[in-house]
């Protein structure tokens, strides 16, 4: 497992009941965990003092009780800082395993020795643009929903990068890509994140069951002649870690990577010293 272990504004303290009780800054928070199927004791006091707690309902979705939780605040992670505000179904705007790849890729791309254009699509608050940027990439930075890209370029200003090269782009992921072949556009490295399920700008459908291979594909003719990383993230049951080596490596053969592995992403509980799987990832390097 790849285990993002180097947070210091961020940490999970305790898990139980389908929750997870966490520490964001100086706030603790209380959220539903799909992976948390087991029950033990909940003796940190945090668990009966949260500044949020997220309610599952059970007709489907939830709501937030707060206790001097503010509108918003920020958080960093190294020399990147970020927007933090709670939002419909249970999320902040951050997803903090994604600094185990942060770190992966942004040291490839530091070590590169050349300039580095990313793609980074279905690409949300901006996480992984902004380790790109500050490892020295040039980055397009592509998701459907404006106020997301909004939020992202916010993070961007933020962490100090409002000059670094970044196209922000609010699109539908497929169609920017089928585009980008037909311009002759090319990127070193690809970066994805796609969602189970959503709509693009003007209600394209997208399930994930259904595209993400052939979004694989086509991404995989975006590559350079000189690539150097492709990233997918998954947080959809059905697509484990076999099925992105699987994916990977069919879609990249002709590519002839120096690697490929999968395997899950995971959070460090620190009040039991046991690992929370958040999902997983496949990687590809050259």
């Amino acid at each position: 497992m790849w285990i993002a272990e180097n947070w210091k504004d961020y940490e999970v303290l305790d898990t139980s009941g389908g929750e997870k009780l966490e520490r964001w800054g100086r706030y603790l928070l209380i959220r539903p965990d799909p992976q948390v199927i087991w029950n033990t004791p909940k003796t940190l006091p945090g668990w009966s003092r949260p500044n949020g707690h997220y309610h599952r309902s059970t007709k489907g979705g939830g709501s937030w009780e707060f206790s001097g939780l503010p509108e918003s605040w920020t958080i960093s992670y190294g020399a990147l800082s970020f927007h933090l505000k709670p939002f419909s179904f249970k999320h902040t705007g951050l997803f903090p395993e994604q600094a185990v790849n942060w770190d992966w890729f942004g040291q490839l791309i530091r070590d590169a020795g050349r300039p580095v254009r990313v793609l980074n699509l279905f690409a949300y608050t901006g996480g992984a643009t902004c380790a790109a940027l500050e490892a020295g990439a040039s980055v397009t930075h592509v998701d459907a929903s404006k106020g997301m890209v909004t939020w992202a370029h916010e993070n961007a200003d933020l962490s100090g990068l409002s000059g670094a090269p970044c196209r922000w782009l609010v699109d539908d992921c497929i169609k920017f890509v089928r585009r980008e072949l037909r311009r002759g556009s090319t990127y070193d490295a690809v970066i994805m994140d796609p969602p189970s399920y959503g709509r693009g700008p003007k209600g394209e459908i997208w399930k994930i069951e259904d595209t993400v291979f052939d979004l694989i594909s086509l991404c995989a003719d975006l590559l350079s002649s000189h690539p150097l990383f492709f990233l997918v993230n998954s947080y959809t049951t059905g697509l484990q870690s076999g099925v992105l080596t699987y994916m990977l490596t069919s879609a990249l053969r002709e590519k002839k990577p120096a690697g490929i592995c999968s395997d899950e992403i995971g959070l460090p509980v620190s009040g039991t010293s046991l690992i929370l799987p958040c999902g997983c990832a496949g990687r590809a390097w050259w």
